[in-house]
């Protein structure tokens, strides 16, 4: 059976087991990272080095980095599905999802850390300020991008979908207003309205 080693409250074990949920596939989810530790014992190192999660064990594959996972198991199991056969299009699902990974997910990370896992009186409003508005930007970004697409890739779900709405979960999950985005709000209900988010996208940020 498919592992994937990680704590549901971290977004990127959310991409992979979402992933997982969204294909059908059996899998068992063993926690770890955060409070439950186990990340920097030599048995998890020898699967992966970096002591982060999510790790993803199938059979015996052992594969790391959370939207390569997505990637994966989309490609094994939904391949010109989830995970586009024509190359462009599959092309244009690897962009958003590295657009999330290396430009999206940085810019809201000091307005996360310092909003939910730092005490009030040691937060750094300068930081939490410069986070909210890089974000902003990408956000109005995202939203002209949604006006001619109804799901990240074009029509229909795909990998891509994955990852940017875990994103905008942790967003949506900050105690902060929010400029109204129809376009996104509309893709999001879309979203969440699939039975395998259920299991991702209601958890608080912790």
């Amino acid at each position: 059976m498919l592992t994937i080693w990680g704590r549901i409250t971290s977004i990127n074990v959310r991409k992979a087991v979402w992933a997982a949920e969204e294909l059908g596939i059996p899998y068992q989810r063993i926690d770890a990272g955060g409070t439950f530790g186990l990340t920097k014992t030599p048995e998890y190192l020898a699967m992966n080095p970096n002591s982060v999660v999510p790790t993803l064990v199938d059979g015996d594959f052992t594969l790391w980095e959370s939207n390569v996972v997505v990637r994966y198991l989309c490609a094994k199991h939904s391949m010109g599905d989830l995970y586009p056969a024509e190359l462009q299009a599959r092309f244009n699902a690897e962009r958003w999802m590295d657009w999330q990974q290396t430009t999206f997910s940085p810019s809201g990370r000091d307005a996360f850390w310092q909003l939910i896992r730092i005490p009030g009186p040691e937060q750094d409003s300068q930081k939490i300020e410069a986070s909210i508005a890089s974000t902003n930007i990408l956000l109005d970004r995202f939203e002209h991008h949604l006006t001619q697409n109804e799901y990240v890739g074009g029509t229909k779900l795909t990998m891509a979908d994955i990852p940017m709405a875990c994103e905008i979960h942790r967003w949506y999950g900050l105690p902060l207003e929010r400029k109204s985005r129809p376009r996104i709000e509309a893709w999001y209900d879309r979203i969440n309205s699939r039975p395998a988010s259920k299991n991702v996208l209601t958890y608080p940020l912790t």
